[in-house]
């Protein structure tokens, strides 16, 4: 797989959807997890999605129940959770493997091209998060720890380029 829009992820619904739709966008990808202690990044996320939308943000939400358990909800149940508690109106996709042989191609090529500390590939925890430029490629992967909000500056730069 040479690039990320090579990608098809199903969303929420279960439809797949080609990341070719995202094609010139700032992407925001982020692993989440309805009950984790960072879940309150949703609201973070959302903030940043409505105020960076029209100028070619898009954040993108990926599910993952691999740290704790802490995303053990179906489809339905995530998207209600997120839509009730945090108003989530960017896209989310089902729920996929971001670490180990079943990882998702897209996790599989965010963590290549972005590795971790100390040059680890592994995604730590949930609410990592991968800032992709407009050209497909991986600027920076932010920490669990790292708010929406602290990512604001690095998403200007890439929307103003």
């Amino acid at each position: 797989m040479s690039s990320i829009y090579d990608i098809t992820a199903n969303t929420l619904t279960g439809e797949p959807l080609s990341l070719t739709e995202f094609q010139g966008k700032v992407l925001l990808i982020v692993n989440t997890a309805s009950q984790c202690g960072f879940t309150g990044q949703y609201e973070g996320l959302e903030a940043l999605y409505r105020q960076y939308k029209d100028q070619g943000l898009v954040v993108l939400g990926f599910p993952c129940n691999q740290f704790g358990a802490q995303e053990p909800g179906s489809a339905a149940d995530i998207g209600a959770f997120c839509e009730k508690n945090y108003g989530v109106s960017f896209p989310m996709f089902e729920k996929v493997d971001v670490n180990g042989s079943n990882a998702h191609p897209l996790f599989q090529l965010l963590k290549s091209e972005a590795t971790g500390v100390l040059g680890t590939e592994g995604i730590k925890w949930n609410f990592t998060k991968f800032l992709v430029n407009r050209e497909g490629k991986v600027q920076e992967r932010f920490a669990p720890t790292t708010r929406p909000s602290d990512i604001d500056r690095d998403i200007q730069a890439l929307l103003d380029m």
